[in-house]
């Protein structure tokens, strides 16, 4: 046993050192990784703020926020941290620790009540969680403002709320303030285009609303949509951190946020240029060109091209009067470079319209060995004049067929077309049509046959060879449509009865996010009026008040306090401006629109 000691008692030691930390090896050697927990999902808590929320006698210049929070802290939108009044530069944000420092390079104003705002700033450092937003309140003087007011901004035509606009609060009454002055008060609006401007005197106040792209805190007409209230305003209601509309929910909270109670609807519009001088220019083909204006409703006196006869031009403005597509109707060989002389109402120097002549050169977009390249690898539809022949099942019935030409044409027989029905027995019917050119596209001809439409039946239109003739002396191929009435069951309808109809307005049927016009009806009278074919889903119906019955949605003026043209959507009882459509289904609705436009 001494033996066996002696030999083996320094090894001990070792053993004691080599076991623990082999058992402790396989225990942690599992076939599951070890997990982080459960993701963090909520957001940062504001924990203090100094100076203290409602400080007085801050000081005016060097002063330094501090906003500590419960964890660490990012800046996602240093353009979101908004102070009111708005200074010329933006607030400067530092993070320190758990603690965000926000200063200012430009002394403050004197007995003046400030707002610090966050929305959509911050996040916290680790998954992202927004900051729901805060507003501290501080002054310069002896005392806090405690009026507010609320509203909401929204997209003139599409009434969907804006995020992001800029709205601001003027004493002065002059409208040129919101070009050249900063904002008395200014604030962000949220997510559903709300906006409360806190902590305001009690006095008159003129109420803007832009899409400030620069962050200048100024309007530019060039870039920027604007809003505006047509009278002065004054607040009357009083801060109390109990308000839901001086809370900060979290944008999600459905709820919540459509509960807070808005004073002011403000409606943002794109302002027509005011400044009138050719913007663009080019020559697209041998015998096509444009020339775009920078102003709307351009007024040309007349126009030349140097070696074009004048009864060889044809031109059309688009439906806005900014932009002019010109035509050469002339087989002969055409210059390498146009030149055009335009006599227009260009705005001057002192901003007034002044009969201008300008010289505008258009070369051809292809050099000498480039068109003589294409002549030599000539396709079928280079040679021939291009339509579109079509008709829509959904819409025949109001729009008839469809004829579009790439160019004008010169030659036209649409008396060799021809129109016929099949039965359901598929005995042929021949019919009869009118051609009816459209008012705003001189290549566009619309179709419209002497029918009943029947469902059942199929109905056909047929163009024959050589039936037009285009500017460049091509004559069209023959071509042949087939449309027939929808015969699908599922299919559902909304008619709208139309009373007190007083003047022109659009009706727009639109789908359900509002970006695109699915059938469009232009009335001046009582009617009804049917949307049929609707497959099951979601659609939303605008109504624009068409005052000056040109068919257009006319934008606003600012310094003519001029308000774009009344857009409403017609809703249901239940508030909502999406009107559900199920399958085999015949809504009916009757519409004041006296009442609604009041």
């Amino acid at each position: 046993m001494k033996k066996f000691l002696n030999r083996y008692f320094p090894v001990i030691p070792v053993l004691l050192i080599l076991i623990p930390m082999m058992i402790s090896h396989s225990c942690a050697n599992t076939t599951q990784a070890p997990t982080g927990g459960k993701k963090d999902t909520i957001p940062p808590l504001l924990t203090g703020v100094s100076p203290a929320m409602g400080a007085c006698n801050v000081k005016r210049s060097g002063q330094q926020f501090t906003f500590t929070f419960n964890e660490y802290v990012t800046v996602k939108n240093r353009n979101n941290i908004f102070l009111s009044p708005p200074l010329k530069k933006a607030p400067i944000s530092k993070v320190k620790g758990k603690s965000v420092v926000v200063s200012f390079d430009e002394p403050l104003d004197s007995n003046t009540t400030y707002t610090i705002s966050f929305t959509d700033a911050l996040a916290d450092n680790n998954e992202g969680n927004m900051f729901p937003g805060f507003t501290y309140v501080f002054s310069t003087g002896d005392s806090i403002d405690s009026l507010f007011i609320t509203g909401v901004v929204q997209d003139c035509n599409t009434l969907l709320p804006v995020k992001g606009a800029t709205v601001m609060l003027y004493k002065s009454d002059a409208d040129s303030a919101v070009f050249n002055e900063r904002p008395y008060a200014a604030t962000k609006t949220d997510d559903w285009g709300f906006f409360c401007i806190r902590n305001i005197a009690d006095t008159a106040y003129r109420l803007y609303a832009v899409t400030d792209d620069n962050n200048d805190n100024l309007y530019d007409p060039e870039t920027e949509t604007i809003a505006f209230v047509d009278t002065a305003i004054r607040p009357h209601n009083v801060v109390a951190d109990s308000l839901p509309e001086l809370m900060n929910f979290e944008m999600k909270d459905t709820v919540n946020c459509l509960a807070r109670k808005t004073e002011y609807e403000l409606n943002l519009f794109k302002e027509k240029n005011a400044k009138q001088a050719i913007r663009n220019k080019g020559r697209i083909s041998d015998r096509t060109s444009f020339i775009s204006f920078m102003a709307p409703n351009a007024h040309i006196d007349t126009m030349w091209i140097n070696g074009i006869k004048p009864d060889c031009l044809i031109t059309q403005f688009n439906p806005q009067r900014d932009s002019l597509e010109i035509w050469v109707n002339d087989r002969r060989p055409m210059p390498d470079t146009f030149y055009v002389f335009v006599n227009y109402l260009k705005t001057d120097t002192l901003g007034m319209l002044t009969s201008f002549t300008e010289e505008v050169k258009l070369p051809h977009p292809l050099n000498k060995l480039a068109r003589k390249s294409a002549q030599r690898n000539l396709k079928h539809e280079d040679t021939t004049c291009i339509f579109k022949l079509e008709a829509k099942s959904e819409t025949v019935e109001q729009y008839g067929f469809t004829l579009s030409f790439d160019i004008p044409i010169i030659y036209e027989s649409f008396d060799s077309m021809k129109f016929w029905a099949v039965n359901p027995r598929q005995q042929e019917e021949p019919g009869t049509f009118k051609v009816v050119q459209d008012s705003v596209d001189i290549k566009k001809y619309s179709v419209i046959p002497d029918v009943q439409y029947m469902p059942g039946y199929e109905y056909f239109l047929k163009v024959p060879q050589g039936a037009f003739r285009d500017i460049n002396g091509h004559y069209s191929d023959s071509s042949e449509v087939k449309v027939s009435l929808p015969s699908d069951e599922k299919l559902s309808s909304i008619t709208l009865s139309l009373s007190s109809v007083s003047h022109r307005y659009i009706i727009d049927l639109l789908n359900d996010q509002r970006t695109s016009v699915i059938r469009s009806f232009v009335v001046d009278s009582d009617r009804d009026v049917v949307f049929p074919y609707l497959s099951a889903g979601k659609y939303c119906i605008r109504m624009t008040e068409d005052v000056n019955g040109n068919s257009l949605v006319d934008t606003g003026d600012l310094l003519s306090r001029k308000q774009p043209e009344k857009v409403k959507y017609y809703k249901l009882q239940n508030d909502d401006f999406q009107i559900e459509v199920k399958e085999s289904m015949e809504l009916v609705q009757s519409v004041d629109m006296e009442e609604l436009f009041k």
